[in-house]
C-alpha cells in the first residue's frame, strides 16, 4: 500500500512493448536497473507493465538500438495531475487558494466534541464557552485554559473541572461534574417520624426517637411512626430529633379515562423538501416560502457536517422534508387502549414509587363504558413510608 501511494506521487506510466524478442526489453530493464511491476503478457511478442515516471524516460532512451515498439497506455500520478495545469493559471490560483485556505482555517475552531457530562446539558456548556469567548471561528491559539476554567466554572456550579484541548480544528471540552455533599439532618431541631401514607409495617429501624409501631401493624396516612419525645425516670421528658427509617408494604389503586376513538394521520403523498446551509450561526435558505398553509404536515430534519477530506468545515447541511397527512378519527380496539393506558399507569405509579421503594407486582383491568374504556391498575410495593416532620415547641414564659 505504501509503495502504491509513492509510486503515485513521483508518477507511474502504463506501457505496452511490441517487438519480436521481447525478452530483450526485460534484460534491458535488468542491467539498467529499472524496477517495472503489474507485468502481463498480451502475446508471444507484447507484454504491458507499469514503470515510474523517471525509468521510463531511462528505457524509451535506451530501448532505441533496439527493434522495440513502446507506448504509453495510461500516465498517473501528481506530477501528471498537476501538468494538465501549466497554461491554467486561474485553476492553479485557484487551488494555491483553497490549500492556503485549508492551512488557515486550521487554527481556528470549527467543532465542538463534549465529554464527561452526563447530568448537565453539552448546550448548557457550550452556552458557557461562548460567553467566555469560545465560539465557532475563535483562534485556537488565543484560548487561556486557567482563565477559561475559572469563569465556566463559576456559571456551572454543577462542574468541577473543565479543560479545553484544541486539535486542529475541533476543541475537545472535557468536564468532570460536582458530587453534591448530602443534606445534613439537624439533630438539634426536635422532630417526629409519620407516616407518609398508609401501609403494612415490615420493619422499623429507630435511629433516635422511640418507636411508636411494631412490625405487622397496619398504619395510617399522618400516623406517628417514631416519636421525638422521650420520657425519662429522672428529669421527666427529652425532646429530641426523632429519626430512622419504616419499611411497609403498601398498595396502589390508580384509573385513567382512555377514549375508543382517536385520530389517525392518512399519508396524502404529497411532500416537500428544503434544503438550507448554516455557516456558524448564520443560514443561508435555498427557498423562496418555507410556510405550508391548507394542511397538516410532519417535519422530519437532518443535519450534516460537511468536511472536505477529513477536514470538518464551519458549514452544516440541513435537509428537512414536509409529509403532508390528513387527520381522522378512527376506531380504536380495546385490547389496545387498554395496553395504552397500562403504559401510561405504570409510568405514573414508578414515579410516585421508586424514590423510596419499589414495586413487587400489578394487575390491570379494564371496564368499558360507553366509547370510553375505564383501565385500573392496582400495586403492592414496598417501600420507606417514614416522614420526618418538625415538632413546634412554645419557650416558657
Amino acid at each position: 500500500m505504501l509503495n502504491q501511494i509513492l509510486n503515485r506521487f513521483r508518477g507511474q506510466v502504463r506501457l505496452r512493448v511490441e517487438a519480436a524478442f521481447p525478452e530483450r526489453v526485460l534484460n534491458l530493464c535488468g542491467a539498467r536497473d529499472l524496477a517495472f511491476w503489474d507485468l502481463e503478457w498480451e502475446s508471444p511478442t507484447a507484454f504491458s507493465c507499469r514503470l515510474s515516471r523517471r525509468d521510463y524516460h531511462t528505457l524509451r532512451k535506451a530501448a532505441k538500438r533496439l527493434d522495440c515498439t513502446i507506448t504509453p497506455i495510461r500516465r498517473e500520478g501528481v506530477p501528471y495531475f498537476l501538468g494538465r495545469f501549466r497554461k491554467r493559471y486561474a485553476l492553479l490560483a485557484g487551488l494555491f487558494l483553497c490549500a492556503a485556505g485549508l492551512s488557515l482555517g486550521s487554527l481556528f475552531i470549527w467543532d465542538f466534541t463534549v465529554e464527561g457530562n452526563e447530568t448537565v446539558p453539552t448546550e448548557e456548556i457550550l452556552r458557557a464557552l461562548q460567553k467566555n469567548g469560545v465560539d465557532i471561528g475563535t483562534f485556537g491559539f488565543s484560548l487561556n485554559a486557567e482563565d477559561l476554567r475559572n469563569h465556566v466554572l463559576l456559571d456551572i456550579p454543577e462542574l468541577s473541572w473543565i479543560t479545553v484541548n484544541v486539535s486542529g480544528c475541533r476543541a475537545y471540552v472535557q468536564v468532570r461534574e460536582r458530587t453534591m455533599a448530602p443534606e445534613m439532618v439537624d439533630k438539634r431541631k426536635p422532630a417526629n417520624v409519620v407516616a407518609r401514607r398508609a401501609g403494612l409495617v415490615k420493619k422499623v429501624r429507630a435511629l433516635d426517637g422511640v418507636a411508636c409501631v411494631l412490625p405487622g401493624t397496619s398504619v395510617e396516612e399522618g400516623q406517628l411512626l417514631i416519636s421525638g419525645v422521650e420520657d425519662t425516670d429522672t428529669v421527666g421528658a427529652r425532646v429530641l430529633a426523632g429519626m430512622g427509617t419504616v419499611q411497609a408494604r403498601t398498595w396502589y389503586t390508580l384509573t385513567c379515562a382512555m377514549s375508543l376513538s382517536s385520530p389517525r394521520k392518512q399519508d396524502t403523498g404529497e411532500e416537500k423538501t428544503l434544503v438550507s446551509l448554516v455557516f456558524g450561526t448564520h443560514r443561508v435558505k435555498f427557498f423562496a416560502n418555507s410556510s405550508i398553509e391548507g394542511c397538516e404536515y410532519d417535519k422530519i430534519t437532518k443535519r450534516r457536517r460537511l468536511d472536505l477530506l477529513g477536514l470538518p468545515l464551519p458549514v452544516t447541511l440541513v435537509t428537512e422534508r414536509c409529509r403532508m397527512y390528513e387527520a381522522h378519527e378512527a376506531a380504536v380496539e380495546p385490547m389496545e387502549a387498554k395496553a395504552a393506558g397500562e403504559q401510561i399507569l405504570t409510568e405514573y405509579l414508578h414515579t410516585l414509587v421508586d424514590p423510596y421503594g419499589t414495586v413487587e407486582s400489578t394487575l390491570c383491568t379494564a371496564r368499558q363504558k360507553g366509547d370510553t374504556l375505564l383501565v385500573t391498575l392496582t400495586a403492592e410495593c414496598q417501600e420507606q413510608i417514614g416522614e420526618s416532620v418538625p415538632i413546634y415547641t412554645e419557650n416558657p414564659g
